[in-house]
């Protein structure tokens, strides 16, 4: 991709409520992400009905009711999502969502998502990988809490199955909400990059906006970013969210690192051009000379303008024969 592919994670962050997500949507556009992701499961395929909450989900949640009571009030039917997907539309901007289970890949598939994105969690689960390995389509990879080896088998999962390695792209993330920065670990999206020749990017669960923005300094061609409308909203993911002017922020600096960063070639650039014969120097005159002087380094200084003989010939000009008079500070 030519820029950073930005994608602003509402998740579950809308709440159960149609009309939050559209605003999350709204945030979003107005941002200048380029797509909006939420997150489409059914329960009862998710999560058994005694599964504990994560330790982050307890701070943000009802203590007493579970991780099935939890997600249950989170899901989106089929109509929610027909008409989410037709919102982004008009509002030019990427509808995206991660499956959870197998009905929710069959589901997203049937509505033509051409972007599958793979959860942290389930990067073990093989005939999840498979399924969607066999669509063929466009997959994003995050691989939170894995080590290489796992990322390893996670790809030949998908290429065996049929999606072209290509089309596949692979997130480092850290799945603890918030991350604390030293368990960020970013060197290590490098290496993924390098170890397995793919493209790259960082799935970020830290607080604030530094770890996105060298993430693209170091090559992110994708960044995922929780955004919810209001961190003070009850939720599981809104603490660890940026808000809507957080998110804008972000974009923009993503944007900026990457006007920044160039084409790797070095050379003097269109707006600095014109400095050169300012800041740089040339061979003058540092006494008055007359006419069949020898040129020593008594008699010759290095000043600026640059726009005469460059110091770089001094020792061709060392030794030479003044061919007239010159004053103080002359270029040669």
């Amino acid at each position: 991709m030519s820029k950073t592919f930005i994608i602003a994670e509402a998740g579950v962050n809308h709440n159960g409520s149609i009309e939050l997500a559209k605003k999350l949507i709204d945030a979003a556009v107005q941002a200048g992400a380029d797509a909006v992701k939420f997150q489409t499961f059914k329960a009862e395929n998710l999560v058994s009905k005694n599964a504990a909450k994560a330790d982050y989900q307890k701070q943000t949640t009802d203590k007493e009711e579970s991780q099935f009571e939890m997600i249950k009030k989170l899901e989106l039917d089929v109509d929610t999502h027909k008409e989410l997907m037709a919102y982004c539309k008009v509002k030019n901007v990427m509808f995206l969502s991660t499956p959870f289970d197998h009905d929710s890949i069959e589901l997203l598939n049937d509505l033509g998502l051409q972007v599958f994105k793979i959860p942290s969690g389930e990067i073990t689960n093989l005939p999840y990988l498979r399924h969607i390995g066999r669509l063929n389509k466009k997959v994003i990879l995050s691989t939170g809490m894995s080590d290489i080896g796992e990322i390893e088998d996670a790809l030949d999962i998908l290429i065996d199955a049929g999606t072209s390695k290509a089309n596949i792209t692979v997130l480092h993330a850290n799945t603890e909400y918030p991350t604390p920065l030293e368990d960020v670990n970013l060197k290590a999206m490098v290496t993924i990059g390098r170890t397995f020749d793919i493209p790259y990017g960082y799935s970020d669960h830290t607080l604030g906006i530094e770890v996105d923005i060298a993430a693209v300094a170091l090559g992110a061609s994708c960044i995922e970013k929780h955004f919810t409308l209001d961190k003070t909203m009850e939720g599981p993911d809104h603490k660890a969210s940026l808000e809507p002017d957080e998110l804008q922020t972000m974009v923009q600096a993503i944007r900026n690192i990457e006007l920044a960063l160039g084409s790797s070639v070095k050379k003097p650039s269109k707006s600095e051009l014109k400095n050169k014969p300012i800041a740089r120097k040339s061979i003058v005159s540092g006494k008055a000379i007359k006419k069949g002087d020898i040129l020593t380094q008594e008699n010759l200084a290095v000043k600026r303008p640059g726009n005469g003989i460059s110091p770089m010939r001094w020792d061709e000009v060392i030794g030479t024969v003044a061919t007239r008079d010159y004053k103080k500070d002359e270029l040669l």
